[in-house]
């Protein structure tokens, strides 16, 4: 909120500058400027007088910028004064000032602080107009039907609009201080809601990244301590061989949850190929697992983003055949066509129903490639085994 909004009050009427101005031309034209051509033919005094009034009330006019018409200014305050004042002099000069009034009359709703100022120093004006005829002409049946009716019928019409001006204004300027107020009201709750929303998909992306990498590796080494703890005495190999997985698949943990907390730069996935990351992985998974995969594998050129959303697809979905499909022998399909990769993986495991699966895995990998325009499909019946369909266009940024 800027400091003039602030000093602002909701009945405030603000006044343009640009209305400023074309009042300060129009009044000069029409006001000043008459009075002091007709006083060209009197006497060598009033010519004098009345040019002096008209220069002084010329001077006088306040060049200031707009602001609200309820803010004290007492030089305005003053002009005001001394523009009655020239009104009376202009009429006992002029013998009449009634068209003078009534053209300077919009100078009192424009300028004064408040509309009881305006209707007092108008009245004033109005009051010292007919004085300084009367003096100028005399009291006669002639001047009170001409300069006082004419005088007084200005003042109060224009007392009648002035009022019913402010008011209209002052209803106006309410209701855009209530909109505004509404306005900055939303404007806070969408910001909440956007703060709101962003620490949601936050909570959400890092609890995926946590899943797909922290959990799956820590359920890795629970599998491979059970099975070395059973190996110790009987396969001294084999337990070596399993230990060296765990070491190193604590030192992958770590290495992603630095990622995480943003200790490290980038995800662990280090660049290059996605076809030799796969195949590492698969590796592994052998290695821990002493099941039959098969891959085909494409060397395909694909940006950072996507080679991690199929790593995780990939990954999770190893997961699930270790941990539930009780299966012989994974396939791993990796190609490329017209502007989409795909990513298929099969189990000969006995299957479950996709409809019925609640699991976090499933769901996370649907949202991983969605956000990057890619889909996924999962077929599975009892006793089929399960297929693992993902879908991405190679066209993703970092």
């Amino acid at each position: 909120m800027t400091e003039r909004q602030r000093q602002r009050q909701p009945g405030d009427r603000l006044v343009p500058e640009r209305v400023l101005r074309w009042n300060a031309a129009g009044w000069t034209l029409f006001g000043l400027l008459p009075p002091a051509v007709a006083v060209l033919d009197a006497s060598p005094a009033r010519r004098h007088w009345m040019l002096a009034v008209v220069a002084l009330c010329h001077t006088a006019v306040p060049h200031r910028r707009s602001r609200p018409a309820g803010q004290p200014c007492p030089a305005t305050h003053a002009y005001l004064v001394v523009l009655a004042l020239v009104l009376g002099a202009t009429s006992w000069l002029l013998n009449g000032g009634a068209t003078f009034y009534t053209v300077s009359l919009p100078q009192f709703w424009l300028l004064a602080r408040a509309p009881r100022d305006a209707v007092a120093l108008s009245g004033a004006a109005a009051a010292l107009t007919v004085l300084g005829s009367t003096l100028g002409q005399g009291w006669s049946p002639q001047f009170l039907t001409g300069n006082v009716v004419f005088t007084a019928a200005a003042y109060g019409a224009g007392t009648g609009l002035g009022l019913w001006v402010h008011r209209f204004v002052g209803r106006s300027n309410e209701r855009q201080q209530q909109l505004t107020n509404e306005l900055s009201t939303a404007q806070e709750e969408l910001m909440v809601a956007y703060q709101e929303r962003g620490a949601a998909e936050e909570r959400e992306r890092i609890a995926r990244e946590i899943h797909d990498t922290l959990a799956q590796g820590f359920a890795s080494i629970v599998v491979l301590a059970e099975a070395t703890r059973a190996a110790a005495v009987s396969d001294p190999g084999r337990c070596a061989e399993q230990l060296t997985s765990i070491e190193q698949t604590a030192r992958e943990n770590l290495a992603e949850a630095r990622v995480l907390v943003g200790s490290a730069p980038e995800s662990g996935v280090a660049p290059g190929s996605p076809a030799t990351t796969l195949r590492r992985t698969l590796d592994r998974f052998v290695q821990d697992t002493g099941l039959t995969v098969t891959a085909e594998l494409a060397d395909v050129e694909l940006d950072q983003r996507t080679r991690v959303a199929l790593l995780r697809c990939t990954q999770e979905s190893l997961a699930n055949v270790r941990k539930h499909a009780d299966a012989s022998t994974v396939g791993v399909v990796l190609t490329e066509h017209a502007g989409v990769v795909e990513l298929e993986i099969t189990d000969d495991g006995h299957g479950f129903v996709v409809e019925e699966s609640r699991g976090f895995g499933l769901d996370g990998m649907r949202r991983r490639l969605a956000e990057l325009g890619g889909d996924l499909a999962v077929t599975s019946s009892l006793g089929d085994g399960t297929r693992v369909f993902a879908r991405l266009p190679t066209h993703s940024q970092d």
